[in-house]
C-alpha cells in the first residue's frame, strides 16, 4: 500500500513516500480502516523527533498520524461496533507506534473507532478525534463543567481550544477564551461571551472574577497564574504541562474511547460542534503539513487526504 513512513527519528526529511508497505493485518479485535483523511497534530512531530520513545515501543518504519476517517475494509472476528461498509473515524493510539493512519489502510482497535458524524466531511471528521477527544474529557472528567459555570479557556483559537469553546457551550457554561485580537471574531462566532487577548498580560488581572474552571492549553506562565483565575484550583485542567498537579489541579493525557467519540458526533450531528479544516494536504505533501502545524498560530484543523 501507499503511506509515509520513516525509519529513523529526525525532521520532516526523514519522512518518506512509500509504495511497498505492507498492508497491516486484521487481528481478533481490529478494524481494518480504508483511510480517507488522517488529521495532523503536533503529537506527530513529537513522535517523528524521537519525543516520546521513552514512553511507547517504536516499531520502524514508523507511519505518523493517530487521526483517521475513513470505510471500514474488514473486522476481525471479535468486533461487533461496526461491519465493512461503515463509515467511521477515531483516534487510533495504540500500545506502540509503527502503524499509523497517513496510508491507504490502518488496523485500528475497536476501542479507537465509532460511526462517522453523518453530517461532517472525511476531512472534518479526520480532523476531530484526539483534538476533540482531548477538549472532551478535560471538560467533562477532569473540570466537571455544567450548566451555569464560567469557564476560561486559554489558547481557545487552537485546535483544542476551538473543540473546548463549543463543548463548554454545549454543557451550559459561559465560555471565556484567550487569544490573539485577529481571532476574537473567529470565537465569538464559536459561542465565547468573552474574550482577552493573552498579549495584554495576566489574565488574573483582566479578568471581572475568578472563574469555575479553567482549561490550560498554554502551560508556563499561564499556567502559573491560574491560581489566581480560578475559584477552586483542584478546578484547573492542563493538557500541556503537567505542573498542574502540583498547583492541585489536573494533567489530562487524552486516551481513545469509543464513547466519547459518539458524544462527539452527536454533538456535530446536532449543530453544536463544527470542524474547520485550516488546509488539506495530499499524502505526498504530508511533510509540509507537519511543517505547517509545527509552525504554529493555524486557526482551525490540518489534514492529510488520501481520497
Amino acid at each position: 500500500m501507499r503511506g509515509i513512513a520513516y525509519d529513523r527519528f529526525g525532521d520532516v526529511d526523514v519522512l518518506q513516500l512509500r509504495e511497498d508497505l505492507p498492508v497491516p493485518p486484521v487481528g481478533p479485535d481490529t478494524v481494518l480502516v480504508r483511510v480517507h483523511a488522517a488529521g495532523v497534530n503536533p503529537v506527530d512531530m513529537a513522535i517523528r523527533s524521537g519525543g516520546l520513545a521513552g514512553a511507547f515501543p517504536h516499531h520502524f518504519p514508523v507511519v505518523p498520524g493517530w487521526d483517521v476517517s475513513g470505510v471500514v475494509e474488514q473486522v476481525g472476528p471479535a468486533v461487533t461496533s461496526v461491519a465493512p461498509g461503515d463509515e467511521v473515524f477515531g483516534y487510533v493510539r495504540r500500545d506502540d507506534v509503527g502503524l499509523g493512519t497517513c496510508a491507504e489502510y490502518v488496523a485500528a482497535p475497536q476501542r479507537c473507532v465509532a460511526h462517522k458524524p453523518r453530517s461532517l466531511s472525511f476531512a472534518e471528521a479526520g480532523a476531530l478525534p484526539l483534538a476533540g477527544l482531548t477538549a472532551y474529557q478535560a471538560l467533562t472528567e477532569a473540570l466537571d463543567v455544567g450548566e451555569g459555570d464560567r469557564v476560561l479557556v486559554h489558547r481557545a483559537s487552537g485546535g483544542v481550544g476551538f473543540n473546548a469553546v463549543q463543548i463548554a457551550v454545549a454543557l451550559g457554561a459561559h465560555v471565556i477564551g484567550t487569544s490573539s485580537a485577529k481571532n476574537h471574531g473567529f470565537l465569538r462566532d464559536a459561542g465565547c461571551a468573552e474574550v482577552f487577548d493573552y498579549a495584554d498580560g495576566p489574565l488574573s488581572e483582566q479578568l471581572s472574577e475568578p472563574v469555575d474552571a479553567v482549561l490550560d492549553l498554554v502551560g508556563g506562565a499561564t499556567l502559573a497564574d491560574a491560581p489566581d483565575q480560578v475559584r477552586d484550583p483542584s478546578r484547573i485542567a492542563s493538557v500541556v504541562d503537567p505542573a498542574v498537579n502540583d498547583l492541585g489541579g489536573q494533567y489530562v493525557f487524552v486516551r481513545p474511547d469509543p464513547h466519547d467519540l459518539e458524544e462527539l458526533a452527536r454533538l456535530a450531528d446536532d449543530g453544536q460542534l463544527r470542524v474547520p479544516v485550516a488546509k488539506a494536504f495530499p499524502l505526498e505533501r504530508t511533510a509540509q503539513a507537519q511543517e505547517l502545524v509545527a509552525a504554529g498560530h493555524v486557526r482551525g484543523k490540518v489534514v492529510v487526504t488520501l481520497r
